[in-house]
């Protein structure tokens, strides 16, 4: 037997409600920033998405705990400029970063891959004029690192000596006063195929572009096999600047190289890499007064400082090439030793130019290449806007529910209002407090999963007032439906909310982006809404059954007036049967 509305005690319900609604609003107003604001995402309040795809060599799936690696450099090259607000996590195989506001051009340079090498220059040739790539060609568009690329320069100077700062000689197309003999562009055509692949399709184009412009033979003291390969690599080479480096970031420091150079106007043949660029140990962007240009300042580790010390010293008059993601970004002639662990890149920086390029160097390069996949950038106007049609959604939804609770339920219906109102409350908290603790941004996806919890909210009512009509309309008085409706009632609340729950839960799993916003307050919603049912709406309707304020008792007034006409008159027709019934007998 179904319990008395007078053993539910709704009083302490309410209370304990009352508590956790103001416990929520102490941390509110007490913890963080203090602010009662939620955290928007970009399409409310503006800024820039970029989501960067990983790419590997052999086109498989990159390891978690490399994505994790990236994702940890990214998020301190943000710190490192200072771009407040900023997020960067980890969507499947992607790196989202995220930034409001309108910061967000500094994004698009975040994902360079940064991977800094110094290597012997070989031999150089100027690169041929060439047309820019026809619609369909292999050429791929550039990543979104590749313009945070620093420019190079076609006459860079020296890096400083401990002893002195000697100058260098500009290197042109890449010769310089002792400097190894440029090679001509050709004068016996080879083609390209000699070099390549043999015949393998299911190589990657990374591994392909391996094959000719890493071979070996590059660096071959035997000068005939040293020349058929540098002129097969020169060849399959193309320096423009639409055309992306399937290299880059992808280099085998081990192994010889041939990259671009001078703005795509000098072409180089590189010995292997014989210090990284994880021997930084710092990098700064300063303005070089004497030459009137930005330069990049490096110190070294103790390691790097003597094999730099060593290389120059040995190497005086050769050229020494500092390649940031397969692209020479300077190649200085060695005037002499450099020795103390400092050295210097010079080019033609802008102001944002070096300071980008020594943001990257100074927290390492990253573990993975990255292409970027897709860049989103909305306006502060464009997001305010969303704001408010998103606030102008939910204000219809709510109006539309309020006037249908009112015209049917009446006095239960303000019951309804009240409920929503308290819930509205409780999931406000909850998304200022989320976008705290664990970084939630509540975007146009996530308005629309709390508009469509509106929905679900307000059916958890009707599910129980309905469940008291039929009550009543089994002759039960409306402070005896109460209890009997409610231990039916709460049954198919329960099971409803656990469908759109799980429903939920699900998409949130499965899902990527956006749809993972919807996802996440509509199951947040869901599991408030049994909150507020349990603990306000059934105590407050179980107060409203047991007043004995004559207003509130009547039936009428309650919007049941109709049910219970119905309930007498079924009782009056069995009373009626009962008494013909009985003259019969």
């Amino acid at each position: 037997m179904a319990p008395s509305a007078g053993h539910l005690r709704p009083g302490r319900y309410l209370a304990f409600f009352a508590l956790i609604v103001v416990a929520l609003y102490a941390l509110v107003f007490f913890t963080g920033s203090g602010k009662p604001t939620p955290k928007l995402g970009i399409d409310l309040q503006g800024g820039t998405r970029v989501t960067l795809t990983a790419r590997t060599p052999d086109g498989g799936q990159p390891t978690r705990d490399s994505l994790n690696q990236a994702r940890q450099i990214i998020e301190t090259r943000v710190n490192g400029i200072g771009v407040a607000g900023t997020e960067v996590v980890l969507d499947g195989n992607n790196v989202v970063i995220t930034v409001p506001g309108a910061q967000g051009d500094q994004a698009k340079s975040l994902g360079q891959t940064a991977k800094l090498g110094f290597r012997k220059v070989i031999t150089s040739q100027p690169n041929a004029p060439v047309a820019p790539p026809a619609p369909g060609t292999p050429a791929t568009p550039p990543a979104s690192g590749s313009p945070s690329a620093p420019p190079s320069s076609g006459a860079p100077s020296a890096p400083p000596s401990a002893t002195g700062a000697p100058s260098s000689t500009p290197n042109g197309g890449g010769g310089a006063a002792g400097a190894p003999a440029q090679q001509p562009p050709s004068t016996t055509p080879s083609a390209p195929a000699s070099g390549a692949p043999t015949g393998d399709q299911a190589k990657t184009p990374i591994q392909q572009a391996q094959d000719i412009r890493q071979n070996p033979d590059l660096a071959s003291t035997d000068q005939a096999k040293a020349q058929a390969a540098q002129q097969a690599a020169l060849a399959s080479l193309t320096c423009a600047p639409n055309v992306a480096d399937p290299l880059e970031g992808n280099d085998i420091s081990s192994k010889p190289l041939v990259a671009c150079g001078d703005k795509d106007a000098t072409k180089y043949v590189l010995g292997p890499e014989f210090l990284p660029g994880t021997e930084i140990s710092t990098a700064a962007a300063n303005y070089d007064q004497q030459r009137g240009q930005w330069t990049v300042d490096l110190t070294f580790k103790a390691a790097g400082s003597k094999t730099w010390g060593d290389f120059t010293s040995a190497n005086v008059g050769t050229q020494a090439a500092f390649v940031l993601d397969t692209n020479v970004v300077s190649a200085p002639t060695i005037q002499g030793a450099i020795l103390g662990g400092n050295t210097q890149i010079t080019g033609q920086f802008t102001q944002s130019d070096a300071k980008d390029l020594a943001n990257v160097l100074k927290y390492g390069s990253l573990p993975l290449s990255f292409d970027s996949s897709d860049a989103t950038t909305v306006s502060a106007t464009l997001g305010s806007a969303s704001l408010q049609a998103g606030l102008l959604a939910g204000a219809i939804g709510l109006i539309v529910v309020f006037i249908y609770c009112l015209i049917y339920y009446r006095l239960l219906g303000i019951l309804t209002i009240l409920s929503l109102a308290l819930s509205g409350l409780l999931v406000y908290a909850t998304l200022v407090l989320l976008g705290r603790w664990i970084g939630y941004t509540l975007d146009l996806a996530g308005i629309a999963g709390l508009i469509i919890a509106i929905g679900i909210t307000a059916d958890s009512f009707v599910i129980y007032f309905e469940r008291l009509k039929d009550e009543i309309r089994e002759g039960r008085t409306f402070r005896s439906a109460v209890p009997r409706g409610w231990a039916r009632a709460r049954r198919t609340i329960l099971a409803s909310d656990g469908v759109s729950f799980l429903a939920a839960a699900i998409l949130y799993v499965i899902a990527v982006g956006d749809v993972q916003g919807f996802a996440f307050t509509l199951g947040m919603s869901t599991v408030l809404d049994l909150v507020v049912v349990y603990m306000v709406t059934h105590p407050l309707v179980a107060m409203v059954s047991t007043s004995k304020s004559a207003f509130l008792s009547n039936p009428r007034n309650l919007g049941l007036g109709a049910v219970q006409q119905l309930a007498s008159e079924r009782r009056a027709n069995r009373t009626a049967v009962g008494r013909t019934n009985v003259k019969e007998a």
